[in-house]
């Protein structure tokens, strides 16, 4: 019989969680604050507690940090009122395992209890890894990533608007679209608008469409994307971009949950859940003029920064054995994995161009290389010559544990950079034509 520990201050619902998990063949016990807790727990060896946020003295959160400092193995859920998600979002990050929300529903709480009970103490981290890749497409093991998870199982069944921030190719909109597939919207749309890719005089249209006969040319009725998205998900990516006379009508319908099609005269309620994105730093935008800050405190109730690709190095080798799979199942070719060196390669660039170039240097590998695995001679220059000349500098004195390749590569690197790559001198001082020598330039990605 599994155990668990209900901890609340109020008399009543200790009485209900108590008798209902009893019925449902669990040993329960109960306990009214921190201190009665923690003499529970060291009495007993329970399999799950079960806490409320709110808590006479000590919090639960209080507790939860106790119980991961006793006994890090031992899951405990918290319960939250339904408007704390900040609340809820810190106690993931210290390592909830999972969460409710008051007004508390039996059903739901009892699946989320056999849930936890069943994955808990068992490959925890592995089982986070899986669920970000398999339930949501997000790769990745390293705290930060595991933080977005949690506040994406969080906010995703709220109605709070989001912003979420980092820099371009980072993945800003698969995790909108994560948020969207994790919530109750998920079988209605996720509609997407790129704000810096449509002029400023057509924006309203996109957005709330218009009625025939609006302007020249509007023949027809046209829904606007804010109308399309109803009872789902607009994505506005590049909020940033957006023309500060359109910001004062989204800031108006944010406000109302209504609009009006261009040309019209009835309004249109609405009840699409708004996701923002931008790599810019709004607070230096409305400092400047360009960002209206009323604006910005409607989309940003729940903030997501998401990490850059340098600040997150250990999920790269999970990224390029991804997108290796991907690209080689799409172009019908028999890829192994990659070569020691060129990951390190990999792993020493900064990609300012994060996940995005990232993607694109896998893919461009994939197609164009000749062997099972990929290699030095695979990625572009400014990764592998940037690798080589590493190697060059680190080895010049002792060649040992480099490949035919790499002694090859290193030697020629050597030879241009003692002639200041001068193709002919060079060729001269390997013993080899100035046209051998550009060959093997074209083949090391040296010029």
């Amino acid at each position: 019989m599994q155990r668990i520990l209900i901890v609340d201050d109020e008399r009543n619902i200790l009485r209900l969680l108590n008798k209902f998990l009893k019925q449902e063949g669990f040993y329960v016990e109960t306990a009214r604050n921190f201190e009665e807790a923690v003499s529970r727990l060291a009495d007993t060896n329970f399999d799950l507690v079960l806490t409320d946020m709110r808590l006479p003295g000590k919090t639960g959160l209080g507790l939860l940090k106790w119980v991961k400092e006793e006994d890090s193995e031992l899951p405990v859920i918290i319960i939250t009122a339904y408007g704390s998600i900040e609340n809820a979002v810190e106690a993931m990050k210290i390592g909830a395992a999972n969460y409710l929300t008051k007004p508390i529903e039996l059903d739901d709480m009892l699946a989320v209890i056999k849930h936890t009970l069943l994955h808990s103490k068992v490959g925890v981290e592995e089982d986070i890894n899986i669920h970000l890749k398999e339930q949501y497409g997000i790769i990745g093991k390293t705290k930060v990533m595991q933080d977005v998870l949690a506040t994406i199982r969080i906010v995703a069944d709220s109605r709070a608007n989001i912003l979420i921030t980092g820099e371009s190719g980072t993945g800003k909109e698969l995790i909108a679209r994560a948020i969207h597939n994790a919530s109750q919207r998920k079988n209605f749309l996720f509609v997407a608008i790129n704000c810096a890719a449509i002029p400023g005089g057509l924006i309203e249209n996109e957005l709330f469409g218009h009625e025939a006969g609006a302007y020249t040319g509007a023949v027809a009725k046209e829904l606007g994307k804010v109308e399309i998205a109803n009872r789902g998900t607009l994505f506005l990516d590049e909020i940033g971009e957006m023309p500060l006379p359109m910001q004062i009508k989204l800031l108006r319908f944010l406000q109302e949950r209504e609009f009006y099609r261009i040309g019209g005269s009835a309004p249109i309620k609405s009840d699409s859940r708004i996701i923002a994105a931008t790599n810019r730093n709004i607070e230096e935008e409305i400092n400047a003029g360009r960002f209206r800050e009323e604006l910005f405190y409607r989309l940003n109730v729940i903030p997501i920064h998401i990490p850059t690709l340098r600040q997150r190095k250990e999920d790269i080798p999970l990224l390029v054995e991804h997108f290796l799979k991907k690209y080689a199942e799409e172009n019908q070719k028999f890829i192994k994995g990659i070569d020691r060196s060129a990951l390190d390669a990999i792993l020493s660039y900064d990609w300012p161009g994060n996940i995005r170039e990232l993607e694109n240097i896998i893919e461009r590998a994939v197609v164009l290389t000749r062997f099972e695995t990929i290699v030095l001679d695979d990625l572009p220059n400014k990764i592998s010559r940037r690798k080589s000349e590493e190697i060059g500098i680190k080895n010049r004195g002792d060649l040992s544990g480099l490949t035919l390749s790499e002694l090859e590569r290193t030697a020629v690197l050597n030879a241009l950079e003692a002639e200041n790559w001068n193709q002919t001198k060079t060729a001269a001082r390997l013993g080899i034509t100035r046209r051998q020598i550009r060959t093997k330039m074209i083949k090391y990605k040296l010029l």
